[in-house]
C-alpha cells in the first residue's frame, strides 16, 4: 500500500472554498464560518483572531467514532489536549464522551478544570517530571504511558511513597516510517519516544514486579499528520505480536492505546480514509481481547479553526509582498515545519477579483516570518482581510509573545453565534509579571 501523496500544485481559491462545508462566500457578507460573517468577528474582536467552529468539532469526533463502531470496533477515544488546550474545546469534548490524552502536568490541571476526569486521562511523553507524575498519581489519573526503564523506576518510587498504585503501559517503539515530516516522527528507532520492541518482554516483566505498578497493556504512537492506512498496519502488526508474546511470557494485557496522528487535507485533497483506518485496526488488533483507546489531536480540531487576519500593505519590488498583521508569533507552523495552510480574502469581490502571485508575511523581523510563497492572490489593500484556514491545530498552543505582540484573541462559534473564548492579551499584560530589580548606577 503506498502512502498518500503530498499536494503537487497550490489548489484553486475556488477548491480550497468547495472543500470545507463549514466555509461559505455571501456575495454581501463575504466568507462565513458556520453560518457567520468573519467580517462580524474580526469587526468585534479585531484581528489577528481565532476562530473555532463548535459544529465542526463535534462533527470531526463523531465522523471518527462512528467510522470505528461501523468496523466494529469500541475505541474509547482520549483527545489529544497539545493540538489545542482550551477550556473551551475540551469542556466540548468532554461532554462528547472523550477522555484525554496529556504531555505535561499544565495539561492535566487543563483537563481537570473542564471537568474531564482523571480516571479517563492518559499521561504521555518522553520526560516526565517527578513533581508532575506525583500530581497525577495523587489525583488518581487513568494510566501512564512509560517511556523508559528509568521513568518505570521513577513512577514506582514515587507512587509507593504516596501508597497509591500507577496503571501503566509500556510505550513502544515500533521502529516504522510514518512518511511525515521529520520533526513530526515518533515512531522510528532514532527517535527519542518510547521503549525498543526488543526490550519489551524483559521490562514488562520487571514492572510486574514493581511495587506501586500495575502494568496493563502497551501504548505506540508513531507521528502526527499521517496520510495513508500503511504505516498504521506495519505497527499494529508490531503491537499484536508483542502482545501475543506477552501473554505467552505469562503477562497480563488488557490495554492497547493506538496512539494518534490521523492527518488531514490542508488544500483540497481529502485527508487519511477513516474507514480505511478502521479496518486496518480491525484488521491487526480487533481480535485481541483488549480495551483499545486511541489519541486523536489535529484530525478532531485542524479543520475546526482558522486565523483571521488584516492587510498591514502590499509591498512591491523585485516580488510582490502581502503583510499581514499576523505573524510567526501567531501560527508558528509554517516557519517550523514548512507547513502549508490555505489562504482565502473574506471579500466576495476580493476572491473574484483578478490575481497575481504573492508571498504572504507577517511584520516580525525574521525571513521565517512567512505564511506562503507565490499564492495566487487578488490585489489586498490595507485593511482587507484573510483567513489562514486548518489552523485549529498547533496554532495557539505553539503561539508567543516574540517581538513583544500579545496573544491573539480566540471566538468559538456555536448554533449561528460567536463568543469569545480568549480575550486579546494588551501590551500591559507582556510585562505585568516582570520585576526591576535595583541596579547599580552609572560611573
Amino acid at each position: 500500500m503506498a502512502l498518500a501523496q503530498p499536494m503537487t500544485a497550490d489548489p484553486e481559491l475556488d477548491d480550497l472554498l468547495a472543500s470545507r462545508p463549514a466555509l461559505a462566500m455571501h456575495a454581501q457578507d463575504g466568507l462565513c464560518f458556520e453560518g457567520v460573517p468573519l467580517h462580524a468577528i474580526a469587526d468585534a474582536h479585531g484581528t489577528p483572531c481565532w476562530v473555532y467552529g463548535a459544529g465542526t468539532l463535534r462533527a470531526r469526533y463523531r465522523a471518527l467514532a462512528a467510522a470505528l463502531a461501523e468496523a466494529g470496533l469500541d475505541v474509547h477515544i482520549h483527545y489529544a489536549v497539545k493540538a489545542n488546550d482550551h477550556l473551551a474545546i475540551l469542556g466540548l469534548y468532554q461532554t462528547l464522551g472523550a477522555g484525554a490524552d496529556v504531555v505535561s502536568l499544565g495539561e492535566f490541571l487543563r483537563t481537570q478544570q473542564a471537568g474531564v476526569p482523571a480516571a479517563d486521562v492518559v499521561f504521555s511523553g518522553v520526560g516526565k517530571s517527578a513533581p508532575e507524575l506525583a500530581a497525577a498519581i495523587a489525583a488518581g489519573l487513568g494510566q501512564i504511558n512509560v517511556e523508559s526503564a528509568e521513568e518505570l523506576e521513577m513512577i514506582s518510587a514515587i507512587a509507593t511513597a504516596s501508597g497509591r498504585t500507577a496503571r501503566v503501559a509500556l510505550r513502544m517503539n515500533p521502529d516504522v516510517d510514518a512518511g511525515t515530516h521529520e520533526k513530526i516522527t515518533t515512531g522510528l528507532a532514532d527517535n527519542k519516544f518510547g521503549i525498543p520492541a526488543q526490550d519489551i518482554l524483559h521490562l514488562y516483566a520487571h514492572a510486574a514486579t514493581l511495587p506501586g505498578i500495575q502494568p496493563v497493556g502497551l501504548a505506540l504512537h508513531i507521528g502526527s499528520q499521517i496520510l495513508s492506512p500503511a504505516p498504521y498496519a506495519a505497527a499494529y502488526a508490531k503491537a499484536a505480536e508483542m502482545v501475543r508474546s506477552l501473554r505467552a511470557a505469562g503477562a497480563e494485557i488488557s490495554v492497547l492505546d493506538l496512539g494518534g496522528g490521523l492527518g488531514i487535507g490542508y488544500g483540497d485533497e481529502p485527508g487519511i480514509s477513516l474507514a480505511a483506518f478502521a479496518s486496518v485496526v480491525k484488521k491487526e488488533v480487533g481480535g485481541l481481547d483488549v480495551e483499545l483507546l486511541m489519541e486523536p489531536g489535529r484530525y478532531l480540531v485542524g479543520p475546526a479553526g482558522l486565523l483571521l487576519a488584516s492587510v498591514i500593505l502590499e509591498k512591491q519590488g523585485a516580488k510582490r509582498f502581502v503583510v499581514l498583521d499576523a505573524a510567526m508569533n501567531d501560527l508558528m507552523r509554517p516557519a517550523m515545519y514548512d507547513a502549508w495552510h490555505g489562504i482565502l480574502p473574506v471579500s466576495a469581490v476580493q476572491l473574484r477579483a483578478p490575481r497575481a502571485p504573492a508571498d504572504v508575511v507577517g511584520p516580525i523581523c525574521e525571513s521565517a516570518d512567512s505564511f506562503a510563497t507565490g499564492r495566487d492572490l487578488p490585489s489586498m489593500p490595507p485593511g482587507a482581510r484573510v483567513a489562514i484556514l486548518d489552523a485549529g491545530a498547533y496554532g495557539a498552543v505553539m503561539s508567543s509573545t516574540y517581538n513583544a505582540r500579545p496573544r491573539a484573541a480566540a471566538v468559538l462559534i456555536e448554533a449561528g453565534k460567536f463568543h469569545l473564548i480568549t480575550p486579546r492579551q494588551t501590551i500591559e499584560n507582556l510585562w505585568a509579571d516582570e520585576f526591576l530589580p535595583p541596579l547599580a548606577g552609572a560611573g
